[in-house]
């Protein structure tokens, strides 16, 4: 498997076959094996100010605490150890990838922002109704609000996973990927292969 983080910087636009391709940003430089399992490997970025000693214990061999890691299960390709540079020259032009990210968190929104309900009519006297949700159950049986029902609440801040993007180019450390990636500017971004 291969796999490396890296840092969202944006979006931009390349031109490709005469054809506007727009493509995010992420630059991967920084990215560090720092730990090896039975089941699986962890990388990580950058490098943490002041880690607690459990810490520096665990990351001993890598002679660095990551500030931001993310761990894979299965093995890395090639024979890497631990503490040694992850390159983004593993990833070449037309390689499909899966990319890893926490989208952005839009705060509490109503049930027509989360889940794009219709609201209620405009007309017959409703003045105050066009956004809300509308009945949430029976009466007497089941006598109260089943779970998992639509409503009202926190939205986005969720881990969400992309398969089969492609990786459009590869210049130095920064890695284009096709199309829009899940985060702000400055996220945490996961590019792997299955």
């Amino acid at each position: 498997m291969k796999a490396i983080l890296g840092i969202k910087k944006g979006m931009t636009r390349v031109f490709k076959d005469d054809k506007v391709v727009p493509v995010t940003v992420i630059d991967a430089s920084d990215c560090i094996l720092s730990y090896i399992e039975a089941k699986g490997f962890e990388l990580g970025l950058g490098e943490e100010k002041n880690p607690i000693k459990s810490m520096k214990g665990k990351y001993g061999v890598a002679k660095k605490v990551p500030e931001k890691r993310a761990y894979f299960k299965g093995e890395l390709e090639g024979d890497s150890n631990i503490g040694d540079d992850i390159k983004s020259v593993q990833f070449v032009a037309g390689d499909k990838v899966v990319v890893s990210g926490i989208s952005k968190g839009k705060g509490f929104a109503g049930v027509v922002k989360r889940y794009g309900f219709a609201g209620g009519p405009k007309t017959h006297g409703q003045s105050d109704r066009l956004r809300a949700p509308g009945s949430i159950g029976a009466g007497t049986d089941p006598g109260r609000v089943l779970k998992g029902k639509r409503m009202a609440g926190r939205m986005g801040q969720d881990k969400i996973t992309l398969l089969d993007r492609e990786v459009v180019d590869v210049k130095d450390s920064l890695i284009l990927v096709k199309g829009p990636v899940p985060g702000s500017k400055g996220d945490l971004i996961a590019i792997f292969t299955k």
